[in-house]
């Protein structure tokens, strides 16, 4: 698969990461999420694979999110960088500009599994 092509199966598994309903079958969360998974929040707490599950399996699934600027970059052979910008399209009161989001992605077998992410918040400018 050429890059363009890794790139548009990427955005697509964050999208359903952000917005599946991980409750009706919380099993297929291991197809996305690396064994050794971690995250840096947008606070700067850093979360266990355990900790991001639970919030997965507990986030508001009325709320749909939009990513722009998307891009991924090579980093060796099966594993990638994805780079965009997460905002809620439909939370009420929301007033963020979002956040700059960055993750690791690695080939495991036959699927790409997320290995790292961070969010930082994007600053009023």
């Amino acid at each position: 698969m050429e890059l363009q092509g890794i790139a548009e199966h990427i955005k697509q598994r964050e999208l359903e990461l952000l917005q599946t309903d991980w409750r009706a079958n919380p099993s297929l969360i291991d197809d996305w999420l690396s064994d050794g998974f971690e995250e840096i929040g947008s606070n700067g707490q850093i979360s266990t694979r355990n900790d991001v599950v639970n919030w997965l399996l507990n986030k508001d699934n009325a709320i749909q999110w939009s990513l722009t600027e998307f891009r991924i970059k090579a980093l060796a052979d099966g594993l990638v960088m994805a780079v965009y910008i997460a905002k809620k399209r439909n939370a009420p009161n929301n007033t963020s500009k979002g956040s700059i989001r960055t993750s690791i992605w690695q080939r495991q077998g036959n699927n790409w599994k997320m290995v790292f992410h961070q969010a930082t918040q994007r600053l009023e400018t």
